[in-house]
């Protein structure tokens, strides 16, 4: 887990998913053409070319396919150097964020909210986004051995079900006021389940009012 164990009063819970709700873009197909030269994108992309092509004609779905394209793309891949490369991607990944869920995000935390990032995309990058935006974050994990990604998950493919899973084994729910959630796609429903203040992106029209913590007398 990345998220930071602090002690918190009761406070408010904002759940964000990443791609297509905070960020504009597919974040993991941006970081494979930031990280990799087009000759290895194209000679690894070709292995699993059959994959490709069912996915895209929605035959095959997107938390087995990114598994596949990581193990693809970043199998022995030099850790330090792929550790740098996203540090880079990072930082330019918040020019890329969704100008009206950042500032929703900002008044969560002028709340004193507590706000977490939930994410099928990867903690390379990630885990430095998060440290620049000062919120914690649950995503996709990384398997590292002997200094070079084994292009194995460490953890299940954060999406779906596993969101909701994850953030039941990091948070007791009965701790907060108010859950608040934002995702934009099926992949997300299992989360906004949890939540009694939702938002899904490109169907809802407005974003949900901030509650104030009610103070203890």
């Amino acid at each position: 887990m990345y998220a930071t164990c602090q002690t918190h009063q009761t406070v408010n819970l904002a759940l964000f998913d990443f791609d297509g709700t905070l960020c504009t873009r597919d974040s993991f197909t941006g970081f494979i053409f930031f990280a990799l030269s087009k000759r290895h994108i194209l000679r690894q992309g070709i292995k699993i070319l059959p994959w490709i092509q069912a996915y895209y004609l929605k035959l095959y779905p997107a938390h087995a396919m990114r598994p596949k394209l990581f193990a693809a793309m970043f199998k022995q891949a030099d850790v330090p150097a792929l550790q740098n490369l996203a540090q880079e991607y990072a930082e330019l990944l918040v020019d890329d964020l969704n100008p009206l869920l950042l500032q929703q995000l900002q008044q969560h935390q002028a709340l004193g909210d507590r706000v977490v990032l939930v994410s099928a995309s990867i903690d390379l990058y990630l885990q430095p986004l998060c440290a620049v935006l000062g919120i914690e974050l649950i995503c996709t994990q990384t398997e590292i051995k002997d200094q070079q990604f084994t292009g194995y998950y460490a953890s299940p493919d954060c999406s779906r079900e596993q969101k909701k899973q994850r953030i039941l084994n990091q948070f007791n729910l009965k701790e907060f006021q108010h859950i608040y959630a934002y995702g934009n796609s099926e992949e997300d429903l299992d989360m906004l389940s949890l939540a009694d203040h939702r938002f899904m992106v490109g169907v809802d029209q407005q974003l949900p009012p901030l509650a104030a913590i009610k103070k203890l007398a």
